[in-house]
């Protein structure tokens, strides 16, 4: 303790209460500091998965639209304009039938030779189709295809095709129909409007080139997909980061249903997180405010206690050159009171002092008590709860319970209180009347220690009643019963017994709380005893097995109702 003593230094008071007030203050930041560290991690973590789900949104809106596109190419391969060589039939009926859109249809040849585009009127000379080479791979496929992005030569813009092979008995006709598009037509397809501020979006072709892209980093039509990025687009569906010095851009990718197209939607982690980000500035700001007014406070009272101390320490000093000094008024009525104390020391100064020396330590030695049980369950709390506010409603609870016994001892000075107010308090605190609850006993003085673990104790009880028990239902009873007896070495014990009935089945708990702890292992190592739970399906049963001294007063009953 003496080493323990030298590591502070001697400092004035208020730079003690300086350093309490930012002892007290950082930890809690620091906790803050942590939730809001894992809320980020778990945002970024959703954000990964948002991603990707977004990425697949887009790649089914192009699958379903590159599946009409096939299923308008099979009705047209059908028709019957098609199949008896009137092509000039054929082009008015498709024309009428696709209206003025995007959309036109081609007849090709496997060398590439058009045979119909109604992009132009039926007739106009035709120049081979820029993309030989997916009229090929269709052919050889046996089933529709689509192309990468290519300049098309009729079009005089960047267009895309699908491809599908025409039956045997059509070859005379042609080889192919073809439904060809601009690729300019595809931009409301990737709009950036659910995605986070300042993300894109872009649909590539196998040869990783954009066809079409959308949002602030919007790529050209034809232009090579960034290679970086390219490089992580490893299977059909997933998301990746990209990680550049100190900026992270989110990647994620789909697949266009069995087609050979693939969909990217990127952009900087940092866009997504803004709320996460404007939480720490608010957080940091608030810190700093919350600090300043705390040191402002803790400065002020500081300045009142010194100069209270003060004025007692004068008094001090006359008392102890022997001078019957009258009580000096302060503004702390805590130094009020000791400031009488050392008047009324100043005619009998031995009993006085004895007296001082006596509270000090009998202050002393409750408020160590009373903190480290509060410590403990705040401790076991914390750790047996995710929830924060569930955390303060659980410690407020709690503390509630605990703040009853302890007015109760204040009240008799210690001294003890009866053990069946000490059970009616507690349950009276949960429940709010006792009218379903039976006691059982012969009355006794119960200690401070006594009431202060078995008030914890009976509180846990009746709250896990109230939840699950006897007294969530309006017929449950429940009986609490006392009773003394001799052991084989005729020293004498006490047993509690806790019974519930009329409540719902009892179901014994799939894992141990913070309530299990307190009427489990708190219970029999506060009193040196021993504690068995029956979790019946009839009502829960809990016996308390102890030393009877462990409970009882020094007082006896006579004395404290004759005080």
């Amino acid at each position: 303790m003496n080493r323990l003593s030298r590591l502070f230094p001697t400092a004035s008071l208020s730079v003690y209460l300086v350093a309490m007030a930012v002892l007290s203050t950082v930890p809690l930041l620091a906790f803050v500091v942590f939730l809001l560290t894992e809320l980020e991690r778990n945002e970024y973590n959703a954000l990964k998965r948002e991603v990707a789900l977004d990425a697949q949104t887009i790649a089914g809106n192009f699958e379903r639209k590159l599946e009409d596109m096939a299923t308008t190419l099979r009705l047209l391969s059908r028709a019957s304009e098609l199949k008896a060589g009137d092509l000039a039939a054929f082009h008015a009926r498709t024309s009428d039938s696709l209206g003025v859109g995007s959309l036109y249809v081609l007849l090709v040849n496997a060398d590439g030779a058009q045979k119909l585009n109604t992009r132009v009127p039926y007739g106009t000379p035709l120049a081979k189709t820029s993309n030989v080479e997916a009229v090929r791979s269709a052919i050889a496929a046996g089933h529709p295809l689509v192309s990468g992005i290519f300049f098309g030569a009729t079009a005089k813009q960047w267009v895309f095709n699908v491809t599908m092979p025409l039956p045997a008995e059509l070859s005379a006709i042609a080889d192919v129909i073809v439904l060809t598009q601009n690729a300019g037509d595809l931009a409301s397809m990737t709009a950036t409007d659910g995605l986070p501020n300042g993300w894109s979006a872009a649909l590539l072709d196998a040869d990783g080139k954009v066809i079409v892209s959308s949002g602030p980093d919007n790529i050209p039509s034809a232009q090579p997909f960034p290679e970086p990025m390219l490089r992580l687009m490893t299977g059909s569906n997933s998301s990746a980061v990209l990680r550049e010095g100190e900026a992270r851009t989110m990647l994620g990718y789909a697949r266009v249903g069995e087609w050979s197209w693939r969909v990217a939607v990127w952009g900087p982690v940092s866009a997504a997180q803004t709320s996460i980000v404007s939480t720490w500035r608010q957080l940091i700001m608030g810190s700093v405010v919350l600090l300043g007014i705390s040191l402002g406070i803790v400065l002020i009272a500081g300045q009142q206690l010194r100069r209270s101390i003060r004025q007692i320490a004068r008094m001090a000093e006359r008392i102890g050159h022997g001078e019957i000094v009258s009580p000096e008024i302060t503004k702390v009525k805590e130094a009020n009171q000791v400031s009488i104390a050392l008047s009324n020391a100043s005619f009998d100064r031995a009993q006085a002092e004895e007296r001082v020396h006596f509270i000090l330590q009998e202050l002393v030695h409750r408020t160590k008590n009373i903190l480290s049980l509060v410590q403990a369950m705040m401790r076991q709390l914390a750790r047996n709860t995710d929830n924060v506010e569930e955390f303060q409603k659980a410690v407020s609870s709690r503390l509630a319970g605990l703040a009853q016994s302890i007015e109760a001892l204040a009240k008799q000075e210690w001294g003890g209180i009866p053990i069946a107010t000490v059970i009616k308090l507690q349950l009276a605190t949960v429940t709010g009347d006792s009218a379903r609850i039976e006691l059982r006993g012969e009355d006794f003085l119960a200690n401070a220690n006594a009431v202060q673990n078995l008030g914890l104790v009976f509180h846990e009880l009746a709250t896990n009643s109230v939840k699950y028990g006897a007294l969530s239902v309006p017929e449950g009873h429940i009986v609490v019963q006392w009773e003394r007896f001799a052991d084989e070495n005729e020293e004498v014990g006490l047993r509690f017994r806790w019974s519930e009935s009329g409540g719902p089945p009892v179901v014994r708990p799939s894992r141990r709380g913070f309530g299990t702890t307190v009427i489990e292992r708190h219970a029999a190592s506060a009193f040196g005893g021993k504690v068995t739970i029956d979790f019946d399906e009839k009502g829960l049963r809990w016996t308390l097995t102890a030393p009877f001294a462990a409970f009882q007063s020094k007082r006896g009953l006579s004395d404290h109702s004759g005080s």
